[in-house]
């Protein structure tokens, strides 16, 4: 990657150190990316956006393998009406393409931001740097501390939602 990012400026100008880690951009799933690029799936994190009863998006950042429970999250912010925003409404309202939505990237936007409970037993995990095929690896603390994350438990694994 030659051009840095707004997600890396942003990092650079808030002293968080992170590496970058390059991948096809044709690769979408967080699960996928965690295979192409060797590591665990658990250090993969994916961005949902979802859309309150305002009609205001939310983020939030959830461990590939992963599903999030909406009717959990939406009962723990207390949104009744809280739903799971389309391809279409994800890009329409981030500007950014699904596959590359990054919290780190929209900081400047101040959409309510959420991080899945599983991140607090790791050190370090990626997530999108903004644009489709670029992953950022960096301190979990960090990440919290300059997107302002709210650690929630509302995820299952997958295979406990498919019977597996």
């Amino acid at each position: 990657m030659a051009k840095k990012l707004n997600s890396m400026r942003f990092l650079d100008s808030e002293g968080v150190s992170y590496d970058v880690l390059d991948f096809p951009d044709t690769i979408h799933s967080a699960q996928d990316v965690a295979e192409h690029l060797g590591v665990a799936s658990s250090e993969v994190y994916k961005t949902l956006v979802l859309i309150t009863a305002k009609n205001t998006p939310i983020l939030i950042m959830v461990q590939a393998g992963h599903d999030l429970q909406v009717k959990r999250l939406a009962q723990v912010i207390g949104d009744k009406k809280l739903r799971m925003a389309t391809h279409k409404e994800a890009e329409a309202v981030t500007g950014l393409k699904v596959g590359g939505i990054s919290a780190l990237a929209l900081r400047h936007r101040r959409f309510p931001v959420y991080i899945a409970h599983t991140a607090a037993n790791l050190d370090r995990l990626l997530v999108s740097a903004g644009q489709r095929g670029v992953d950022l690896r960096l301190r979990v603390a960090d990440l919290m501390r300059v997107t302002n994350a709210t650690v929630v438990d509302v995820t299952i694994p997958a295979e406990a939602r498919s019977g597996i």
